[in-house]
């Protein structure tokens, strides 16, 4: 293991991307500080966890990471159950998208990925399915992970076993650079209300779809979604189901996490809408019309950050000793293993792969311009 630095790494944000790379960069003998000013409110604990590349319909670059990321999420969560001694519920159960019609389903940009299901086929995979789907798709490859309950966990307490501080309640104000622009420091001000400044000349900018409040070049946007889970009967649903503007993600325990609205226009404006709750309640009742009598749990919301191709900012920034783990969109569960890997990677002294290099590029913050 390498010798640990005398001046710790800094993680700005203690949300899934935050805690992945930090994980990484301790287990190989890294000092690392995570500052987190509400962790409650990052993605990871709001997202419904699906490892869904294929799925999504995916495609170019962001489907080659979306499914680099899918091989490696065995093993990733291997190594955090071990370090946490705690289980992170993923679970390789398939994933189903229903169309309205064969065409459709022929259309679908990763439809060669998976298996073409007529009305018999999926009737069989999704015992129950609404009447209105007559074809469907698939992908035994994608599955998901219980990231709201147990991966977030899971990696907090493998991140202290590791040696990992933690400074919660702590809002990064500004950065701090020198003479010749690069990173000196940080700005923070804490949970009892002082503004203090933190020497730092390596970072890693993970505040999901806040990011833009201490970079306000990079283009992330807020995309507000509301989501919703209900208790059903163990076992009732095996596969994901992935519908047009809903998904029913079913966990072991019968829980059914449905998400989710997509409010690009809502900016970071919280709280449930009556709008919002009743297009998951018609997606529900289009999907898996026998759900709509199971009893509701929970409803929350959180706050997707999008850049205009949907695919994350990874790599370095414009500061000299900043780097970038931001803009994951829809995509953040799925590609939080390799997120880790190539940003610890990025800040190893001996720095990326050619491979690795290859694919930092591809999701450069400038690369719109």
């Amino acid at each position: 293991m390498a010798a640990a630095n005398p001046e710790p790494v800094l993680i700005l944000g203690g949300g899934l991307m935050g805690l992945a790379i930090a994980h990484q960069l301790a287990r190989r003998g890294d000092r690392v500080l995570v500052l987190s000013r509400r962790r409650s409110e990052a993605a990871g604990f709001v997202a419904a966890g699906m490892l869904a590349p294929h799925a999504e319909g995916l495609s170019g670059d962001l489907l080659e990471l979306g499914q680099r990321s899918l091989e490696r999420i065995p093993a990733w969560v291997e190594q955090i159950e071990a370090d946490s001694g705690l289980r992170c519920g993923l679970r390789p159960c398939g994933i189903v998208v229903p169309f309205r019609s064969a065409a459709e389903r022929d259309a679908y940009p990763t439809a060669p990925f998976g298996q073409s299901l007529d009305r018999v086929d999926l009737a069989r995979e999704i015992p129950g399915i609404g009447e209105g789907w007559p074809a469907g798709l698939l992908f035994a490859q994608d599955g998901q992970i219980d990231n709201r309950r147990r991966l977030m966990r899971a990696l907090e307490r493998a991140c202290v076993g590791l040696g990992v501080t933690f400074q919660e309640g702590a809002e990064v104000l500004s950065l701090e650079q020198g003479a010749t622009g690069a990173l000196q420091g940080v700005r923070l001000r804490t949970a009892e209300g002082d503004e203090q400044c933190l020497a730092a000349t390596k970072a890693v900018l993970a505040c999901g779809a806040w990011s833009t409040q201490l970079l306000p070049e990079l283009p992330i946007a807020p995309v507000k979604g509301q989501m919703l889970s209900l208790q059903g009967p163990r076992e009732a649903l095996q596969r994901v189901i992935f519908g047009p503007g809903t998904y029913l993600v079913p966990r072991e325990d019968g829980l059914l996490v449905v998400g989710a609205t997509s409010e690009a226009q809502a900016g970071f404006s919280e709280g449930l809408t009556p709008a919002g709750q009743r297009q998951l309640q018609e997606g529900i009742a289009a999907l898996l019309p026998a759900a709509t009598s199971w009893p509701p749990m929970e409803r929350w919301w959180g706050f997707r950050p999008c850049t205009p191709d949907e695919g994350p900012l990874l790599g370095t920034s414009g500061i000299p000793g900043l780097w970038l783990a931001a803009g994951h969109h829809r995509n953040g569960v799925l590609l939080a293993a390799i997120t880790a890997e190539l940003l610890a990677a990025a800040l190893s002294p001996a720095g990326p792969d050619p491979a690795q290099t290859r694919q930092l590029e591809r999701f450069r913050w400038d690369r719109f311009r």
